[in-house]
């Protein structure tokens, strides 16, 4: 198992690597206070709950074999995606988007999801603590 993020990356093969660096950037420049922690051995996005994660092939994930890099919203349900661009699978929860190049990262599409998964991260802070506030 990995112990940091060094090391994942560097477990990668190329062409994942190139993927992962981009989307990395993209959610670390999107979210400046993110915080990036590795968990079932890939990194997940939190601030103050899990936002995101990036989910490359070659890190096996249960019965799912994936081609490519995954970037996927843990409240994906929660999300506004009237394209269908994320893909649902049979989850009711996360979704996620799967790329297989580059040249498939859509940045500006992305950073909505990404802008979107923000707020309700916050929605759901402030929901946590009124409720705790009304006990």
């Amino acid at each position: 198992s990995l112990n940091s993020v060094g090391e994942f990356l560097d477990y990668l093969p190329e062409n994942e690597r190139k993927i992962v660096d981009i989307l990395r950037h993209i959610v670390k420049d999107s979210i400046p206070d993110v915080k990036e922690k590795l968990s079932y051995n890939v990194p997940y996005f939190s601030r103050h709950y899990r936002i995101c994660f990036i989910w490359p092939a070659s890190v096996p994930w249960g019965a799912v074999k994936l081609n490519g890099v995954q970037l996927g919203f843990c409240q994906g349900n929660l999300l506004q995606d009237e394209d269908d661009y994320l893909e649902k699978g049979n989850r009711k929860q996360v979704f996620s988007k799967t790329f297989s190049s580059v040249q498939e990262i859509d940045e500006a599409l992305i950073r909505s999801f990404i802008y979107e998964a923000v707020a309700i991260d916050e929605e759901i802070r402030s929901e946590k603590l009124k409720a705790k506030s009304e006990k």
